[in-house]
């Protein structure tokens, strides 16, 4: 049953209020004051709130305000009843978060129809987080397992045959093996050390810390040569990468500036063919350093840039890519703990820029 709170300090107006909704088949709680109803909220939180402006202890955008500052009742409609229908007051509440006024008095109808569109528009949007969180559940039950098998089956495959035929196996045979082994044992690494260190970040976020003040500082052109190159020969496409990087001097710690831009260069050979260009340039501004990667490859769609997020690859049953999907909203959360931003802008079957900004 849907769970109303009504907020009123006039007796009349709270207990018409509470008949009405409870024979329209509400669950309704009442409440004289704004404290009381601030102490109901939290202890049952309700589906819609209404509440009136001028009460004793807290007035009605006191309350509102506390809500807005509480987790668990942040979300909860909230709509006004007043008599006070000037512009001054009705757009205070809006920028406190009100979803909707209500004059008093109001008709029956007017009421139960301002109700019923704010508790659509929730579910509305309860639907769309839901349909969000069963798709990440879905990429991460059919991705997660095969990225964890498949450098596992490599490594224990090839260690078998090593086993298995260690009296005949010549040097180059063993070489040829434990760098297979090796190569199967750094994708697994990766996976986990991005799994791990994303799992960090956002439990800081969740606990209030999005920020990083780093003390060191590494020279961003030199990070940015090595995991360049290194990602080029790593793919067999040297001849591909074009890079032209201003020297400067990062506020940002040398590791998390190589994961930044190795994940994103990563992606940038992964999904563009050999023999097609990867450009990376830097550049100062008077208040940024601004990293900019651009390929000529698959490329995203306008929805895909706006659905960017961890364990998300797209047209995966068109492409057999390996990852979770996660190199790039990884580094978009990493750049966001140093106060800058990621500036996608795509097209499908033409390539993909990247600008990354750092406030100096």
């Amino acid at each position: 049953m849907t769970c109303i709170l009504v907020i009123e300090d006039e007796d009349l107006i709270r207990d018409s209020l509470e008949d009405l909704l409870s024979v329209e088949g509400f669950d309704v709680i009442t409440a004289e004051n704004g404290a009381e109803g601030l102490t109901f909220a939290k202890q049952r939180p309700p589906d819609l709130i209404l509440c009136d402006v001028m009460m004793p202890i807290l007035n009605g955008y006191e309350v509102l305000q506390q809500l807005r500052q509480d987790k668990t009742l942040s979300t909860v409609p909230f709509l006004f009843l007043t008599s006070m229908m000037d512009r001054r007051s009705n757009r205070k509440g809006m920028m406190l978060g009100a979803d909707d006024y209500l004059e008093k008095p109001c008709t029956k109808d007017e009421l139960l129809e301002a109700i019923s569109v704010r508790l659509n528009k929730q579910k509305a949007i309860d639907r769309h987080i839901e349909e969000k969180l069963e798709a990440l559940r879905t990429s991460i039950t059919l991705s997660l397992p095969h990225e964890l098998q498949t450098p596992l089956s490599g490594i224990m495959g090839l260690s078998e045959l090593m086993m298995l035929q260690s009296e005949e196996l010549l040097p180059a045979e063993v070489y040829e093996y434990s760098e297979g082994i090796h190569h199967s044992a750094e994708r697994l690494y990766r996976l986990i050390q991005n799994y791990l260190l994303y799992s960090r970040l956002i439990v800081m976020r969740s606990q209030g810390q999005s920020k990083f003040t780093s003390i060191y500082s590494c020279s961003s052109h030199i990070t940015i040569a090595v995991v360049g190159d290194r990602k080029a020969k790593m793919y067999g496409r040297s001849s591909d990468l074009e890079m032209d990087l201003a020297e400067t001097e990062l506020a940002i710690s040398s590791d998390d500036l190589a994961k930044i831009a190795g994940e994103l260069i990563d992606n940038a050979f992964k999904y563009s063919p050999k023999g097609r260009k990867v450009y990376i340039s830097s550049k100062v501004s008077e208040k940024a350093w601004i990293l900019k990667i651009q390929d000529f490859g698959r490329g995203m769609s306008t929805v895909q840039i706006a659905n960017v997020g961890a364990f998300i690859q797209f047209n995966r049953q068109f492409y057999e890519q390996q990852g979770l999907g996660l190199g790039l909203c990884l580094a978009k959360t990493l750049v966001e703990f140093y106060g800058g931003s990621i500036n996608i802008q795509s097209q499908e079957n033409e390539g993909t820029n990247l600008c990354i900004s750092i406030p100096l």
